[in-house]
């Protein structure tokens, strides 16, 4: 399945020690002003986090463009595209991908890790507690039991 334009690997860099040159770790890349990724720059960034076999949303914002990472653990997010049509993207921490969710688009996010996942979010307009623009919607004939099924075993 083509996800673009919902979604794109992130880069990963190995680091190293500075004296004897093992690999002590990575690094991934999730915005940088000149990739041009985010084509409004970042007002808001935020870290979320999801139980085990849990959802978050399904929702939409109707006046800012989201985009996902997850940092630590693993998450599939579900985007109901205008058509009806769901795509399935999963991001985690070993395979980073930056999830991107356009205004007025619905999405919703199912952690299948057996702890608590953790998901960066960088916003193109910040949140303020009055602004009333995000909506709680229903995905109807989509099955997030899948999910908890499938949990460990995907």
């Amino acid at each position: 399945m083509d996800n673009l334009p919902y979604s794109i690997d992130l880069e990963i860099h190995d680091t190293k020690n500075t004296e004897t040159s093992v690999v002590n770790g990575s690094l991934s890349v999730i915005w940088r002003d000149w990739d041009n990724i985010v084509k409004n720059h970042p007002k808001m960034v935020y870290v979320s986090s999801v139980n085990p076999c849990e959802l978050k949303g399904p929702h939409l914002h109707t006046k800012r463009t989201s985009y996902f990472t997850c940092i630590h653990g693993r998450v599939i997010f579900v985007i109901r595209e205008k058509n009806g049509n769901y795509v399935e993207i999963e991001s985690s921490s070993e395979k980073p991908v930056m999830v991107i969710v356009p205004k007025n688009i619905a999405s919703g996010h199912v952690n299948l890790s057996d702890n608590v996942s953790r998901v960066l979010t960088l916003a193109d307009i910040s949140w303020k507690p009055n602004d009333d623009e995000m909506k709680n919607v229903i995905f109807e004939n989509y099955d997030w039991e899948k999910w908890k099924k499938n949990n460990f075993e995907s």
